[in-house]
């Protein structure tokens, strides 16, 4: 795979995780009214400090058949801004993946 092909799945990949649980259950959110995990720390953090960890991680859970879906983020946005020129570490559950319930990831 040449770097180029490398980077591209990369951009996708990032993408993807940028959806959470996917489109129509982002789409359901603002439908409520309400922002999406990374929304909400755009919001409380300053503007561009937000650094994201684990981004790509998922569950390794194949209980109900949860090997069949295997979002990036697993349920919650972790990392590290500030708050007022301050450095806090913030995590944001997101409940366009499995309600935003607990996990390994959480955990």
């Amino acid at each position: 795979m040449s770097m180029r092909e490398k980077l591209d799945l990369l951009a996708q990949r990032r993408a993807e995780s940028e959806l959470g649980g996917g489109a129509d259950r982002l789409k359901a959110q603002h439908d409520k009214g309400k922002l999406s995990a990374r929304e909400r720390l755009e919001v409380l953090l300053d503007e561009g400090s937000f650094v994201e960890l684990d981004r790509f991680v998922t569950h390794r859970s194949s209980d109900f058949g949860l090997d069949k879906s295997r979002p990036y983020g697993d349920g919650v946005v972790t990392g590290y801004g500030k708050i007022h020129g301050r450095l806090v570490y913030v995590f944001s559950q997101d409940f366009t993946v499995f309600g935003g319930s607990l996990s390994e990831a959480h955990a």
